[in-house]
Parts: structure tokens; C-alpha cells; sequence
């Protein structure tokens, strides 16, 4: 017998607070809510979607609290637990039964300061189930997007609960036909953090593996498993426990606890991003949707662009990071880079390595880093000037080797120092091995902790706190993986969390042509990459060589459309742009802020094909649109429609593509840059060469004119 329903209709006006300065107000509607009473009777729940393809069903008949997810009538998530597990107090799932049902819709419009797309829309429906046993209770509570679902525990104050610590996360992803779907993953709790090549593997070849977890059903359908708003809590691992059926694997701290709390939290968001084709994983906003707004106020200082650096020299090892007669991040070094900046139109130049602590064995001793001093060759206030009076800014950059306790002793003061110089953007790292993160705690004795463990998430969200504090933005490599926290917290502007083109200097080995568009559907659908694209050089030695990039030279120009982050890098040293200024006039021309973003077509680790329209301050119908192609290994020839275009307008098409002789291995510099008159009624052959790309810039012409 089922719980009788109280129904009540609400309608209201609310503010959205992530634009409560700017005075921006969102539709808020919520529908039908719904009370049931206590009742010892199994029960089962279902929440649906706002356009009813995608059904959750949650029932407690079995125990204790399960799940399960149907897209367009058909099991994509098998019968799943829930629960956690706590050290003192035993399990929250098993015993419990469903005591009062909630549910709401909501349908708004927001808009982000900086991003993918100017305007996200979150329309869901929601189902807040409270569970108890005769001595304690909780809440898991859902949201079910048409583009997936998030759901999440929340553990609130009741007697005899205090501090609790969580040694388990029991909640399960049953996938079905698991020896027949294929998935994209890299191994979690490894030596490394996330920087490696994809495997591609069936579902139930995977042992542990870092989330975003992309896979494709048997059926067709494509889904991937991450987490949102992941704060004070362990990262979500996968961990397969037998054929098909994940559970979440909470990474520890040094202790073995998993989580330490009290009684009042909320998990972070488990989600389930589910599409009929590929490209809808890409065009998906629920991993921001279950994001707060917000809290920082006026972001206006959080400023999107491209930037040049210090950098691949000394991948190269034609530099240093440490003092010496080769030295990188020198005064002069520095006004180079920021001429070149100036001249060509870069908003900023970042520089690695103008700090004491880089000499000798840096990797392995973060703790003699200091953040205020430099190098006596790096003058500071000097190159700061030089910035102001070129019209570009200077970059900071702290390296910590994982010594986080050193980096939290001397933040605040390196903070005040590069405010007080007029650095706006700091690029944190933290190179270390994935458990080796060193901190000492309260009693002075070194700890070890793994990057992506609580006390780590803490740690990195804190620096974006307090960077915050100053109007600094914060781009973190080697980070905790992204969730979402960017609409929170508009500063915190983009991370590494991959496999990068540093790789390809010294990695073993170098990133194969199928890493990016591998990387569009997993580690992208996380959110903003510093993937620091536009490697013009593409052998430094030799097309033999085993360190090179596994490209042709448009694929590098079209990485700035398909891997999105509101702050690129012209990533090459300024000389090699001087070889092919055609080809680098699109690195100068593309935007980084976006008003929309469609991903056109493409298949997981195959080829992706975005398009992306510029946003501007003026009447947005005026803005120009940009398109990037790539493919792996496999050359290929791709149909494209121009149907996003304004109608009526036309534009020139702009087209940098690989030549008809290109290939990465032995031909990667053929490329031809021709233009096209071009409405929304075309379509455009695109001819990819083997690791080949095509970028193209469509920009609105004036007036009308004939076609060509």
C-alpha cells in the first residue's frame, strides 16, 4: 500500500545569487511537492526527467535503499545500493526504510561570468526521500536533468551524532552488459594523477579508475560516471567489485579514514551524464547545474584570454627552471616574451622559475621553495612596469612538489606580494607523485597524502579562497579533478587534471593522435582544460624522434576550439611562430570566452568537431563563430553543416586545413589557409588528415554579397 500524498503548487520570483550584484534575475518554478508518511511497507519512488526519458527508481524493499536508471524504457543503471559507512555507528543504508518523499521541479536561466556557452539553463525534476531506522535517519536526494542525474546524501544533526568519520561509501554503479560495453578510463590511486593515456577496455576488464568515466552500452547509449561539488570530502574513485558493478571508492587519508566530518554535511554529487550519441556528453551542463551559485560577488577582475610563457624552453631543455647561464626567467627573458605578447595581441605572459628553490633536486624537496624571494636575475618590480607599460600582465607561478604545508606558511604573503605588483593570475603546481603529498601536521610529524584525498581538496580550494581575497585567479596543475566548483567560485579559471603537451617533449611515451580526442569526452567533460596547445614545431628533433608531437600543424590550431579553457596558451617559443605567421594568425584571431558552444559531431577516441560562437559586449548577433575538427590516426572525411550560423547573414569562412599530402608521422606542415562565402544553408567537406585537424574562423561580413 502506498503513503497518501499532500500535493501543493509553488510558483515564485528568486534572485540568482551568482548575479545579485549584476541585478540579473532568474525564474525559479517549483512544482508539485509531495509528503508521505512513515510507513514500515517497502516502498518504491520514481522521479522522471523533465522530458521523461530518463526514469529513477529508488526503493528500499531490499534491505536497505537501491536505485535504478531506465533511458527511453531500457535499463542503463541496474539495481545499485546506497549507503555509507561510518566508524563508529556502522552502516546508514542497511535497516533503513523510506519515512517521507519530496518532490519539486525547477526550471532557470543563468548566466555564467566566463564560459563554454553565456546562458545555462537548469530545468529538473528533484525527489528527496528521508530514511530511517528506529535510532537515526538521512536523506538521499535526486535530480534528474534530461541530460542525466545527480544524487547525494546528507547526514544532519540528530542526537548522540557528533564527529563522524566515514570509512565507506557503499553506492553502486550496476552497468549492464558489461562485457560488451566499451569504456575510456585511466587507473586511479597510481603513482601518477591523472596524467596518463587513455585505455580503452569493456566495463568489466576495468579494475580502479579515476572519474570522469565515460563508456558506451551495448545498446548505443553513452553515459559517464563523475561527481559535482566536490568539497571538504575524498574524491570518488571506481572501484569494480565483480562484472558490471562499480562502488565508490573514497581515497583515503593517510590514516585510512575516508572522510572526516561531523554530523550536517552533504556528500558531493554523484552523477550520471547520459546521451544517445557522443556528442551529447559534450553538450551537457549538469555537472554546473549542481554547482552553487556564486558567493564571491562582482567577478568582473576574473578576465579570460591567451597567454604566452617561460615554459617549453625548458621542457626543451633549452632553458632552466633553476639560476645559471641558461636560465629561463630572467629580466630580460621576460621583457622578450612580453614584446612578442604586446605585439601580437596576448593578454599575458607567464613565467616558470623566477624563484628561490628550483636548483638541484626540486621535484623531491617542495620545502625550499620560497614564493617572495627571486632569483637575483628576476627582478620582479622591474618586469612588473614592463608589463603595465606594453598593456599585458605578468603570470605568476608557484611550484609547490607537493610541500603544501611550506606553500600554506608563505600564501598569504606571496599573495600580497603579487598583488601588490599587479598579478591577477597565478598558475599553481603541485608535482609530486599521486600519494606523495607532504604535509606536517599538529604534533610536527610529516604526513603523506594522496592528491585527491580530503585533506588535499581542502588545500586547493582553499588557495582559491584566498586568492579570492586579493582578485586572483587561480589555474592549478597537477590538481584535485574538476567538479563543477568554477561557477562557485568564478576565480578558480582552470586546471590541468591530464595528460599534457608537455608530454610530448620528454614523455614515454609522447601523447598518441588519438589522446585529444580522447580527452574531449572524458577529462573535458569535467570542465576547463590548461592543456596549452599550438605547438608549431612539431619535431625539434626530427620526425624520427621519439619525443615529438603526434600531430599535423592544424590539428595544434583547431585544440583551441575542441579542448575548452578560458585561458589558452600559445605554448611554442616565439620563433617558431615567426616561421608560419598564416597559420599563427588563428592562434591570434580565436577567442577564449564563449556565448555558445555546440559539439557538431564525433565518436569517443575517434574525432570531435565543435563549433563555438565569440562573446562579445556588443549585440551578440554580430559575433563571429569558430570551428575546430580533429581526428586520430584515422584520416577522414566529415560533412559539416553550418546550420548554427545566423540566418541571412553571410560570413567568410576562414579555413586553416591539412594539406592534401598531410599526415602527423612524415608530413605534418602541409596545410592550406583558403577562404569561403558561406550562409547557415551550407555545408563544409572537411578533409582530415591522419592526426589532422581543421580550424576555422567564420566571420560575419558586413553587407550581403554574391557567393563564391
Amino acid at each position: 500500500m502506498r503513503p497518501k500524498m499532500n500535493k501543493k503548487n509553488k510558483r515564485m520570483i528568486v534572485q540568482d545569487k551568482s548575479y545579485a550584484l549584476a541585478g540579473i534575475y532568474a525564474l525559479v518554478i517549483a512544482g508539485i511537492s509531495t509528503i508521505a508518511s512513515t510507513t514500515a511497507t517497502a516502498q518504491t519512488v520514481s522521479l522522471a526527467s523533465p522530458d521523461k526519458q530518463i526514469m529513477i527508481e529508488l526503493s528500499d524493499d531490499n534491505q536497505g535503499p537501491e536505485y535504478r536508471v531506465k533511458f527511453h524504457g531500457q535499463a542503463v543503471i541496474n539495481d545499485s545500493r546506497l549507503g555509507l559507512e561510518f566508524q563508529s555507528i556502522g552502516e546508514f543504508g542497511q535497516g533503513f526504510k523510506i519515512e517521507t518523499i519530496e518532490q519539486t521541479s525547477h526550471d532557470e536561466r543563468w548566466q555564467q561570468p566566463w564560459g563554454e556557452r553565456e546562458w545555462i539553463r537548469d530545468h529538473h525534476n528533484r525527489l528527496k526521500v528521508k530514511l530511517s531506522n528506529d535510532k537515526y535517519h538521512f536523506y538521499l536526494e535526486f535530480k534528474a536533468f534530461d541530460d542525466g542525474i545527480g544524487f547525494r546524501y546528507s547526514v544532519p544533526k540528530q542526537a548522540d551524532l557528533n564527529t563522524l568519520n566515514i570509512t565507506n561509501e557503499l553506492t553502486e554503479f550496476s552497468i549492464p552488459d558489461a562485457d560488451k560495453s566499451l569504456s575510456w578510463w585511466i587507473p586511479a590511486r597510481g603513482w601518477n594523477r591523472y596524467e596518463y593515456l587513455y585505455t580503452q577496455s569493456p566495463v568489466q576488464d576495468i579494475d580502479r579508475v579515476h572519474t570522469p568515466y565515460t563508456f558506451k552500452l551495448n545498446s548505443g547509449v553513452h553515459m559517464s560516471i563523475h561527481e559535482a561539488a566536490l568539497t571538504d570530502y575524498a574524491a570518488m574513485t571506481l572501484d569494480q567489485r565483480r562484472g558490471g558493478t562499480l562502488r565508490a571508492d573514497l581515497t583515503p587519508w593517510s590514516d585510512g579514514i575516508k572522510v572526516k566530518t561531523h554530523a550536517g554535511f552533504s556528500t558531493p554529487w554523484r552523477t550520471i551524464q547520459i546521451a544517445n550519441q557522443a556528442t551529447g556528453l559534450l553538450n551537457s551542463d549538469l555537472i554546473l547545474n549542481l554547482n552553487e551559485p556564486n558567493i564571491l560577488g562582482d567577478v568582473s577582475w576574473v578576465d579570460p584570454g591567451k597567454y604566452i610563457g617561460i615554459w617549453w624552453g625548458m621542457h626543451l631543455n633549452e632553458n632552466t627552471w633553476g639560476s645559471g647561464d641558461k636560465h629561463g626567467a630572467t629580466t630580460s627573458e621576460t621583457k622578450r616574451y612580453m614584446d612578442f605578447a604586446a605585439d601580437n595581441g596576448f593578454d599575458g605572459v607567464l613565467v616558470e622559475g623566477w624563484n628561490i628553490g628550483w636548483d638541484g633536486s626540486w621535484f623531491h624537496n617542495g620545502d625550499v621553495f620560497s614564493f617572495t624571494q627571486a632569483y637575483a636575475d628576476f627582478d620582479l618590480a622591474a618586469v612588473s612596469q614592463y608589463a603595465i607599460d606594453k598593456g599585458v600582465r605578468l603570470i605568476g607561478h608557484h611550484e609547490t612538489s607537493g610541500s603544501v604545508t611550506n606553500y600554506r606558511k608563505q600564501m598569504s604573503d606571496a599573495y600580497d606580494m603579487y598583488q601588490k605588483y599587479g598579478v591577477t593570475q597565478i598558475k599553481t603546481g603541485y608535482v609530486a607523485d599521486g600519494g606523495d603529498i607532504k604535509r606536517i601536521d599538529e604534533q610536527g610529524i610529516i604526513r603523506h597524502e594522496w592528491h585527491d584525498s580530503q585533506f588535499m581538496v581542502n588545500e586547493y580550494l582553499h588557495s582559491v579562497k584566498e586568492a579570492a581575497k586579493r582578485h586572483i585567479s587561480i589555474n592549478t596543475h597537477e590538481p584535485i579533478k574538476d567538479t563543477g566548483l568554477r561557477r562557485t567560485y568564478p576565480n578558480w579559471i582552470s586546471r590541468e587534471g591530464a595528460r599534457g603537451q608537455e608530454f610530448n617533449a620528454w614523455g614515454t611515451p609522447p601523447n598518441n593522435p588519438a589522446h585529444t580526442t580522447t580527452l574531449a569526452y572524458t577529462r573535458m567533460l569535467a570542465g576547463p582544460m590548461d592543456f596549452t596547445p599550438g605547438i608549431f614545431d612539431l619535431a625539434p628533433e626530427g620526425l624520427d624522434a621519439v619525443n615529438r608531437v603526434q600531430t599535423t600543424l592544424t590539428k595544434q590550431l583547431a585544440l583551441y576550439v575542441v579542448l575548452y579553457s578560458p585561458i589558452q596558451m600559445a605554448a611554442d617559443l616565439p620563433r617558431n611562430y615567426d616561421k608560419h605567421p598564416d597559420a599563427f594568425k588563428f592562434i591570434r584571431d580565436v577567442p577564449t570566452d564563449w556565448h555558445k558552444s555546440i559539439a557538431l559531431k564525433g565518436e569517443v577516441g575517434e574525432f570531435v568537431v565543435f563549433a563555438r560562437q565569440e562573446r562579445v559586449d556588443t549585440k551578440q548577433a554580430n559575433a563571429d563563430w569558430f570551428l575546430g575538427a580533429i581526428t586520430d590516426d584515422k584520416a577522414r572525411q566529415l560533412e559539416v553543416e553550418l546550420d548554427f550560423l545566423q540566418q541571412g547573414k553571410y560570413y567568410q569562412a576562414q579555413i586553416y586545413r591539412d594539406g592534401n599530402k598531410a599526415n602527423w608521422q612524415h608530413n605534418p606542415y602541409d596545410y592550406v589557409i583558403e577562404t569561403k562565402t558561406v550562409t547557415n544553408k551550407d555545408k563544409l567537406i572537411l578533409n582530415l588528415a591522419s592526426s589532422g585537424g581543421t580550424a576555422i574562423r567564420f566571420k560575419l561580413l558586413p553587407n550581403k554579397k554574391s557567393k563564391k
